[in-house]
């Protein structure tokens, strides 16, 4: 018997050899080709991302006996996934070419962060690649704080001169920026270094010979990752011209005429040759005004009172006086000549000021039954933003002194680049339309809000808009605040303080 045992040992042993000599095989029944560790190379071991963004964790993996699955692991991002490629794809793959995206959330406020890729065969063999991700990305593209607007007019003088002034931000660092005129004899292209630091403020005044006479000037501010803004005004040398646009200002600064998404300065009537018509609601005793013919900047023309006759306007940037809004909770009306610069100064009361809403906010409107003989459906009437319709409006805040003006109570928060799309319209719980809307009929000048509905208010005088929703694009991340005059048909979306 211990025979027969002895040799029942030594054919096992035997059987397990020649198999192992076949190749030996996983839990699952695959068999090793060549019982190698597999490799993984990734296409980057760093990435530069951010807060809110969102990058690709790729590269490939080999391995001859077939990879059963890829492991992503960082516990910070709290990213723990496990690709399996035998559920996948029923088999293990010799070759994979990973590619997984992942978004870091808006508020990481971690620096760096290691992930581990790991690459697992079917013999159970892995290897472990590490993937560097740092905070420190820089995707925005420099932008101009202020700057020339696309259009602009210097007027002829007897020494003709443009102030080229612009500011630069950037979310991390800027590198430089090239100004170009060409044309003018005496300047030359500039270059201007920003050292790596986040802004940039530049003045200079350019002399331009006295003949009526365009220009293009070009200018391309790039950041230290190669990110590059380029942005172009064309310069018309001239007599005064009849300007198509006027704005009228009620800031101080330049920046903030660019700091808005829009409103800010506000477009204005051209009611003839040379004349413009300014209605403008005055909240605080002492508002200073302006009017410009271009919306960036209060150079090369400003209409100020004139210092050495307050009976008249002058252009000068360099010396005009602002107009002084003496009264508080009244409309104005500003009329003026920018040839003559004759102007004019008259108030009209609140409760005289024409409004298109049909009816008192807060009350029920007959008119947003469902069925005239159903008294149950009374819909109360009010007015709010939307982006979707009417059955989905936010509410406004009714100004507590200017019955016609109204506010979104909290600030909207928006991200740069978004492209807005919204109307201004009465609530109704089955989402009926037209009934109280008002909507941007020129998309280029998108404060301007006129008002279109079904049942329209027969005092109200005001233009019909075409059919077109608000889209502006927000510049600058941030919160803001909406408001909104159903008066003047005008809206605002301003930076909060």
């Amino acid at each position: 018997m211990k025979k027969h045992f002895f040799n029942v040992l030594v054919f096992g042993a035997f059987l397990l050899l020649t198999l192992c000599a076949a190749g030996c095989s996983d839990d699952d029944g695959y068999a090793d080709v060549d019982g190698q560790n597999p490799t993984v190379s990734l296409s980057t071991e760093h990435i530069q991302s951010g807060a809110g963004r969102t990058f690709t964790i790729a590269g490939t993996a080999t391995d001859k006996d077939g990879i059963s699955s890829i492991k992503l692991e960082c516990a910070d991002l709290n990213l723990e996934k496990t690709i399996n490629l035998i559920e996948i794809y029923d088999k293990p793959q010799e070759t994979y070419e990973l590619s997984y995206k992942f978004s870091i959330p808006k508020n990481e406020i971690g620096d760096s962060f290691t992930i581990k890729v790991t690459v697992t065969d079917v013999g159970g063999r892995s290897v472990s690649q590490d993937l560097l991700v740092t905070m420190d990305g820089d995707f925005e593209k420099p932008v101009f704080t202020v700057s020339p607007s696309n259009n602009i007019t210097v007027l002829i003088k007897t020494d003709t001169k443009f102030n080229l002034r612009f500011s630069l931000s950037d979310d991390r660092a800027l590198d430089n920026v090239t100004v170009s005129i060409p044309g003018i004899d005496n300047f030359n292209p500039l270059t201007i270094s920003a050292n790596g630091q986040k802004t940039l403020d530049f003045s200079e005044k350019i002399t331009l010979p006295n003949v009526p006479q365009q220009y293009t000037a070009t200018i391309t501010a790039k950041d230290m990752a190669g990110n590059s803004t380029v942005l172009t005004s064309v310069i018309s040398v001239s007599a005064m011209p009849d300007f198509a646009t006027m704005y009228l200002a009620d800031v101080a600064t330049a920046a903030e005429l660019n700091s808005d998404v829009f409103g800010v300065p506000m477009l204005i009537k051209h009611t003839g040759e040379y004349q413009y018509k300014a209605n403008y609601y005055c909240q605080k005793a002492g508002t200073e005004i302006y009017f410009l013919p271009q919306k960036t900047d209060f150079s090369p023309i400003c209409f100020g009172i004139d210092p050495t006759d307050n009976s008249k306007l002058t252009d000068d940037p360099e010396t005009a006086k602002p107009i002084v809004l003496n009264q508080a909770n009244v409309y104005y009306e500003i009329t003026f000549n920018v040839m003559t610069g004759a102007y004019a100064l008259s108030t009209y009361s609140i409760a005289d000021a024409i409004d298109p809403i049909p009816h008192k906010i807060g009350t029920t409107s007959m008119h947003q039954w469902f069925d005239p003989k159903n008294n149950t459906d009374l819909t109360e009437f009010w007015i709010g933003y939307t982006t979707s319709g009417p059955s989905n409006v936010t509410r406004f805040v009714q100004d507590a002194t200017n019955p016609h003006l109204f506010y979104l109570e909290d600030p909207l928060e928006l991200e740069a680049g978004k492209n807005m799309n919204f109307i201004i319209t009465s609530y109704h719980s089955d989402g009926w339309w037209n009934y109280c809307t008002w909507r941007v009929d020129n998309s280029a000048e998108p404060e301007i809000f006129d008002y279109y509905g079904q049942f329209v208010n027969p005092a109200w005088s005001g233009p019909t808009a075409k059919d077109n929703w608000a889209k502006p694009t927000v510049k600058v991340s941030g919160n803001y605040k909406f408001s909104f005059d159903a008066h003047l048909g005008r809206a605002k979306l301003v930076p909060v303080k």
